[in-house]
């Protein structure tokens, strides 16, 4: 039997990356499946893709930083399949060029990514409740990030609400699990799909490098990584498991700081 056999869920940033991913895996599964994306033209391949697979999957073109969209794709799911029972609140904005320390921070640019990776997800679960309680369970699945648990040089305004991502997904998980309700955030590090890594140009490959060589395991996330984490946190497998952020980062964070250093001057203690 599949493992999300006659399970309904949505995963939001659809269309790419990890939410793409996701969803593919949450169909082959067994899973009725609403893909949200602002991108129509990504979501479209990625429907066709599932469908040519044998999946059942809707698709729903959601701004996340629209708070009535957001309605509608959880309403979609309960006028389409009758219930929910999976939320994944993947879709997320990042501008490197202008989230940038907290003392050049243009304060809109605050504010978008606010809306975007932070009120989104609280809309997202709001609106999700109540039809899960009714139903009596639910799995909420929040797309944090590493950079919600550590300082960064730049990205001030997502690293913080990543953080907030992570706080929410906790009082979420002590607020509604007595009624049937599990809420876990996954947090990863720098994952990229194999063609964006071939094709990268010279200061993404450079990054690379650096993410590298400062991970446990010898490679860059796959977004298959975060997609089997999620399925695992979709199913009744991980029931005994909420409240919980698990990195998915090579073990980047599982590190003494001092290691690398250590290591590239030959030192040991």
């Amino acid at each position: 039997m599949n493992r999300l056999e006659n399970k309904v869920a949505i995963v939001t940033g659809a269309a790419s990356g990890m939410g793409e991913a996701t969803v593919k895996l949450f169909a082959a599964q067994g899973a009725k499946v609403i893909a949200a994306d602002i991108n129509v033209a990504g979501l479209e391949r990625v429907v066709e893709e599932v469908k040519a697979a044998g999946g059942d999957i809707t698709a729903v073109q959601v701004d996340i930083g629209n708070e009535e969209m957001i309605q509608n794709m959880i309403q979609t799911a309960i006028d389409t399949y009758g219930k929910l029972d999976i939320l994944m609140n993947n879709a997320a904005r990042l501008d490197f060029q202008k989230d940038v320390t907290v003392k050049d921070m243009d304060i809109f640019e605050w504010d978008e990514t606010m809306r975007y990776n932070l009120k989104s997800v609280m809309l997202g679960i709001k609106y999700a409740l109540p039809f899960m309680i009714e139903n009596g369970s639910g799995s909420i699945i929040n797309t944090a990030s590493i950079g919600g648990q550590v300082g960064e040089m730049t990205k001030s305004a997502y690293a913080a609400a990543k953080a907030g991502v992570i706080s929410l997904t906790r009082s979420t998980a002590v607020q509604f699990g007595k009624e049937g309700i599990r809420c876990n955030a996954i947090a990863p590090g720098m994952v990229l799909p194999k063609d964006r890594i071939d094709n990268a140009p010279d200061y993404l490959t450079a990054l690379i490098d650096v993410y590298k060589d400062v991970k446990l395991v010898d490679r860059i996330g796959d977004p298959m990584d975060i997609a089997n984490l999620a399925l695992f946190l979709a199913t009744d497998e991980s029931s005994f498991i909420t409240g919980q952020v698990i990195n998915a980062d090579g073990g980047m964070l599982a590190q003494n700081p001092t290691v690398n250093a250590v290591k590239n001057a030959n030192l040991s203690w």
